[in-house]
């Protein structure tokens, strides 16, 4: 079993190298804010250093949970996720930065807590019901998350969807490919391992301020620069440069898929 300390450690240094990342199209990094004018590198980092007594709570949570039904650990943790988040506003003088990733690293905390040898099939356990009980009738709400616009919309349940399913993304293709990435540069394995990201998901914020088109434009990209072996040749670094040219143009984010890469390397590190 490993410490509430040692797994918040560990989601904050994935907070902090998910930004670190460079050049992220469409993201906030050291070397361009991209299409988000509102917050820069230092607006992450105030945020992460924010959340690291929310990240022990989470695990802790899922180290004490002693019940029969793993959705009772998911219904706990949620009003710790809801503190995380007033944390993150105050210090970033209400930019969101995190919410995203909150959300998804929560769980993970939680269920690294509970059974750090199957932390999939715990997660599964713990979202039984999620889509359908976070969407049931949406059509009366008021103030819908981006989430829920994109449900109503296009029949899509997003992070929620890829959540409830034990992050396929994640197990099944972005940390396969990050831990076969070891002889090579931290930066290019985690800026590669973006792209497995962006061309698998479906990156409901790229919709939003797009459309379908945008996303299939933007997974194009990302499979182009992978079939040419990552970013770190002439090839992939043109494409990346066209990439990040497009998000610039039509004032895409790629953030679902930078909360997607934040989990991935707390599961790296881990």
């Amino acid at each position: 079993m490993k410490s509430s300390k040692y797994l918040a450690d560990a989601a904050m240094k994935a907070l902090l190298y998910e930004v670190n990342v460079h050049p992220k199209p469409g993201l906030v990094d050291p070397t361009d804010n991209s299409t988000h004018l509102d917050m820069d590198v230092f607006t992450f980092i105030d945020s992460a250093v924010s959340l690291h007594s929310y990240f022990e709570e989470f695990a802790q949570a899922g180290i004490d949970f002693r019940g029969n039904d793993l959705r009772d650990l998911f219904k706990s943790i949620r009003p710790i996720g809801v503190r995380a988040e007033e944390a993150m506003f105050k210090a970033t003088d209400n930019i969101n930065t995190h919410k995203g990733a909150i959300f998804s690293l929560g769980i993970m905390l939680a269920a690294c807590g509970y059974d750090y040898d199957n932390i999939q099939l715990t997660i599964k356990k713990m979202l039984q019901g999620l889509v359908e009980n976070d969407f049931k009738a949406l059509d009366s709400k008021k103030n819908l998350s981006n989430g829920e616009k994109m449900f109503l919309k296009y029949g899509v349940t997003g992070i929620r969807g890829e959540a409830e399913n034990g992050y396929p993304t994640v197990f099944n293709n972005s940390l396969p490919y990050l831990k076969s990435q070891a002889d090579r540069d931290l930066n290019s394995m985690l800026l590669n391992t973006l792209m497995v990201i962006v061309s698998k998901s479906y990156d409901s914020n790229v919709v939003k301020r797009g459309d379908l088109n945008s996303l299939k434009e933007i997974q194009k990209y990302a499979q182009n620069i992978l079939n040419v072996d990552g970013c770190s040749n002439s090839e992939g670094t043109k494409i990346l440069d066209e990439m990040n040219k497009y998000c610039n143009k039509y004032n895409l984010s790629l953030g679902g898929s930078a909360d997607l890469l934040i989990v991935t390397i707390f599961l790296f590190l881990i």
